[in-house]
């Protein structure tokens, strides 16, 4: 062996070893190729044919212009979740969740736990100092915002127009007339159900779904249809065509761009599958893109309603989990049902906080604003595959975890006769803060199940959390 080949398998075992030794962690980014070759006095040739050897080892992969990064260890194929074996026939069912997900969110928002509940990005994560410098200049320069007459302005013409730019990738993009401007995505959901459903009547959901869309189904009286939802590629749109066929299914409610808890992305195929069945049916389809722009690929993937050809769609989503949460300002895109949401947006709250509408727009019209978002998908990514890697070292044998292809929560299927309720109960009084699976379930499903936050960056304390909770769930 030659003295250079001796060199760059020197420098491949040495960065190998840190890897193995969890010196360098998965989603780390290792020096630049220029760097490193810098330090270690070698040759750029040197330095690339080691990083080779190392993406051939499978220890670290290259991202287009981003560098070298470590990955993940390689989840064997039992820790991967499988396909939900549910019948493919289920019953409409009565939502009964308020009284245990509000014991939950009250244990879980006290401030000694370890945030792994809510599904929420750290403060440290987000912009807060550039919208506070905004919201100064606005309150300045914007004086007519301060005035009762902008109170009867719906939306922030400004604001309208930066949501329509930012969606002329997509293969539909949104129309301004058809935006309604609201005070978060929650409301904004409440707004399409109330606008398209009536008490009594039932909804399909993905199965799991996010607790608060059942909560809202609750509120309104609503029943919910669980439709069998693959961990990977999202809701079975085979088993809502045989639902719909079966019986009247008034609206769905559903995220095709990674599902909370899932984290699933539906295909493109399936997403122009499932807008031409829903609109032949008359089904019309509440969907939610909250964090359609925190993908893991190179691309982001567009929502069900760039698929939709007849305004059967009404697309929810918010800044909330980009932004700020506390801006509480969200939008739908609604279609042909624009004037029905409109007027429940007019009944339930009024027009949305005109100074912040004006403070979302001159940030997203900024250089800054595409920046951050890739600056925080780099994070969330970096740290959802440092909680896998932690899942999988610390959790009982057996232990499945989801595979997320964007957003920042992970789900955790625990071995067969596993109480996640139980779980819980235990992880509060320990102080650590995890929400149960059998509240993404109407009809009881997901006991063995959890869902983690993955929002908070990586450390010791959480890293112990994660060792607690194992140990927790395997006595």
């Amino acid at each position: 062996m030659d003295e250079r080949s001796l060199r760059y398998e020197q420098l491949a075992d040495e960065l190998g070893g840190m890897i193995a030794e969890r010196i360098l962690r998965p989603g780390d980014r290792l020096p630049s190729v220029r760097t490193m070759a810098r330090e270690k006095k070698l040759s750029i040739s040197t330095v690339v044919q080691a990083l080779r050897q190392l993406e051939e080892r499978g220890q670290i992969e290259a991202r287009p212009q981003s560098g070298f990064f470590v990955r993940p260890p390689a989840t064997s194929q039992n820790a991967q979740l499988e396909p939900q074996q549910r019948p493919r026939r289920s019953r409409p069912v009565a939502v009964d969740i308020s009284s245990r997900l509000m014991r939950v969110i009250t244990l879980n928002n006290r401030p000694d736990m370890v945030p792994l509940g809510a599904a929420l990005p750290a403060p440290e994560l987000l912009p807060i100092a550039a919208l506070q410098r905004l919201y100064g200049q606005i309150g300045r320069q914007s004086t007519h915002l301060l005035d009762a007459a902008s109170h009867s302005m719906l939306n922030y013409p400004e604001l309208v127009r930066q949501l329509v730019r930012h969606s002329l990738t997509w293969g539909r993009p949104l129309s301004a007339d058809e935006i309604v401007v609201t005070n978060s995505c929650t409301e904004a959901l409440l707004l399409c159900l109330r606008a398209v459903t009536k008490p009594g009547d039932t909804v399909a959901v993905e199965s799991p779904s996010y607790y608060l869309m059942l909560q809202l189904l609750e509120q309104l009286g609503l029943k919910a249809l669980e439709i069998p939802t693959h961990p990977r590629t999202g809701l079975s749109v085979d088993a809502l065509d045989i639902a719909s066929r079966e019986r009247r299914i008034a609206a769905c409610l559903l995220v095709t761009n990674f599902n909370n808890p899932l984290c699933s992305l539906m295909p493109d195929d399936e997403k122009r599958r499932l807008a031409a069945l829903t609109a032949e049916r008359g089904i019309p389809v509440i969907e939610d893109d909250i964090f359609g722009e925190l993908y893991f690929g190179t691309q982001r993937p567009w929502p069900l309603k760039s698929f939709d050809t007849t305004g059967n769609v009404m697309m929810c989503s918010s800044l909330s989990k980009t932004l700020i949460p506390s801006l509480r300002l969200g939008y739908v895109a609604a279609g042909r049902f624009h004037a029905d949401v409109l007027l429940q947006k007019t009944l339930t709250s009024g027009a949305t906080n005109p100074i912040t509408q004006a403070v979302a727009a001159r940030y997203l019209e900024s250089t800054a604003s595409d920046r951050h978002l890739r600056f925080l998908r780099r994070a969330f990514q970096k740290q959802v595959m440092q909680m896998s890697e932690a899942v999988l070292r610390y959790f009982p044998p057996g232990t499945r975890i989801s595979q997320p292809q964007g957003g920042f929560v992970l789900w955790v299927e625990l071995p067969a006769g596993s109480d996640g309720m139980a779980l819980f109960e235990k992880a509060a009084e320990s102080g650590i803060a995890i929400v149960p699976g059998e509240l993404f379930s109407p009809g009881g499903h997901f006991k063995n199940c959890l869902r983690l936050n993955c929002g908070n960056p990586w450390s010791p304390r959480i890293e112990d959390a994660i060792r607690r909770l194992g140990a927790l769930a395997a006595a």
